[in-house]
């Protein structure tokens, strides 16, 4: 940024004009991101409608997700490229024609194709919202817009299932897409009209060997372990793509370490705060985005509830961090990032070990108290924690260490799920055939005379076994949740006590 821009920032900033700009970024980014949870209460919707497998319709959720953390690292180059402000713009309206496109699929491959168009401008708009954010912000009060920008980040996701139940049980499931464009087309003419010009650097050379290698490692480790189930994990196009995926992310570090005009600058990684902050980032990206996939899948298919319900259910912990998201800022600002990212992350452990206990017969008043309480835990620990990793960087980078950030939470969520589904998966078909293997023929009840009687009798024994292997494989998935985000407390413990001066010195998102 110039100094010239440098000093407009800071006369809109005195005469509190950031926060009006600020609400405009949030809405944008509120819309890009809500994609990500929206879509999961009508999987099972969708499904019958396509007449696909548990298997295949999960791609719908995995391939936004994955599309997101590879076109996040071009993101910075773009906005360079074509300004802040007009990529901004452009996004939202390209995101509200995905949104049109995914409404009007025919088919699972069609849906799959335009979630993937959909997830390209869906992967700027949070990348070039945080850059703007930083130029438009004073440096004191960047804890609580960072509050306000967690909103998007955390709050967004969790509305998701409740406003989707609501469209998929009493209108029509497309409109979950549908409702994008007006919202899109409303935020592009709003950004116009209020969103200050931006000053960016020079965009140099597109870093193509880079992004090639980051979207090669990153697609090939997602499709591993989202296929290694079914294909065997010792299957040669499991292996190779693991050893691909591995290869091509190595390779990645190679080139951006050689390149004059490197797509991230990977020097961020010397900087301990932060990237112990990206590590806790993919841990809370990781569990935030199961509990949003696994819970309402549960509430449907083990509790039998519709769409909607299970979506009101997941409510109450969105407004837990609704509340949350801006004290959590106010706390960063004073204190800084270590006591709430502690603390956040101890209640996060206590709860999903609970979770962990969940049965087909579990009080709803049970789930929605255990889910507030873990959300209460994420929403004072979140925006602390990107805010002080961010703010530990020198200036210079913070553009790439926000892309970086952005590529963890899109990404880790994307990995993270595929790999506890897969994990799932192949729970749910172990326990389902010691379970079956107990069961002894003459030993079933029957519900009436005859073989129709029996034949109801077994009918009812296997979907009451099905349903107890089902809650049993979640209870384990979130077992394996609860030890990793125990783990996070350790790093969390490491993060800097007080505020810091480095990148938090002045609008330090370099454009």
């Amino acid at each position: 940024m110039t100094q010239a821009a440098a000093a407009r920032a800071e006369a809109r900033a005195a005469a509190g004009g950031w926060l009006l700009p600020l609400v405009v970024l949030v809405s944008g980014m509120f819309m890009s991101v809500l994609d990500t949870s929206i879509v999961n209460v009508a999987i099972p919707k969708m499904q019958n409608v396509f007449g696909v497998t548990a298997d295949d319709i999960e791609w719908i959720a995995t391939s936004y997700t994955l599309v997101l953390g590879v076109v996040v690292p071009a993101s910075s180059w773009l906005a360079n490229r074509v300004g802040m402000k007009r990529l901004y713009i452009i996004a939202l309206v390209a995101f509200a024609a995905g949104s049109a496109l995914c409404g009007a699929a025919w088919d699972l491959e069609s849906m799959i194709a335009f979630r993937v168009l959909q997830a390209i401008p869906g992967g700027v708009l949070p990348v070039v919202s945080l850059s703007m954010l930083y130029q438009i912000v004073p440096r004191e009060r960047i804890g609580a817009a960072m509050g306000i920008y967690g909103l998007g980040v955390v709050v967004a996701p969790a509305v998701g299932p409740t406003l989707g139940g609501y469209l998929v049980e009493y209108v029509d499931w497309r409109l979950i897409f549908f409702i994008n464009v007006p919202i899109g087309v409303l935020g592009a003419i709003a950004a116009f009209l209020l969103l200050p010009a931006f000053t960016g650097q020079p965009a140099g050379r597109f870093d193509f060997l880079g992004f090639l290698a980051i979207a090669t490692g990153l697609s090939s480790l997602l499709l591993a372990l989202s296929e290694g189930q079914s294909w065997g994990w010792s299957d040669y196009r499991t292996v190779i793509l693991i050893i691909l995926g591995i290869v091509s992310l190595a390779l990645f570090v190679v080139i951006e370490n050689a390149v004059e005009n490197p797509l991230l600058d990977v020097r961020v990684f010397r900087v301990w705060q932060y990237t112990n902050s990206l590590l806790l980032i993919a841990v809370l990206s990781i569990g935030l985005f199961s509990v949003l996939f696994y819970i309402p899948v549960y509430l449907q298919s083990a509790r039998g509830l519709q769409a909607f319900e299970a979506g009101l259910l997941l409510m109450p912990q969105a407004l837990v961090m609704l509340v949350m998201m801006p004290i959590a800022g106010q706390i960063y600002d004073r204190i800084g990032a270590r006591v709430p990212a502690v603390v956040g992350m101890l209640i996060m452990t206590v709860a999903t070990y609970l979770l962990q206990d969940l049965t087909a017969v579990t009080s709803q008043e049970e789930i929605v108290g255990l889910l507030c309480f873990r959300a209460f835990g994420t929403g004072l620990c979140m925006m602390p924690i990107m805010t002080g990793g961010i703010s530990a960087v020198p200036p210079a980078i913070v553009g790439s260490a926000s892309a970086f950030n952005n590529v963890a939470q899109r990404v880790s969520s994307a990995l993270g799920l595929a790999a506890l589904t897969a994990f799932m998966t192949i729970q749910q078909a172990q326990l389902g055939a010691d379970r079956s293997g107990l069961l002894d023929p003459a030993m079933l009840p029957s519900l009436g005379q005859g073989q129709t009687g029996q034949l109801l009798g077994t009918y009812a024994i296997y979907q009451q076994t099905n349903t107890q292997v089902y809650v049993s494989s979640l209870d384990d998935v979130m077992l394996i949740i609860t030890v990793m985000t125990a783990f996070a407390v350790v790093l969390a413990c490491f993060l800097r006590h007080g505020r810091s001066e480095s990148a938090g010195a002045g609008p330090a998102m370099v454009d």
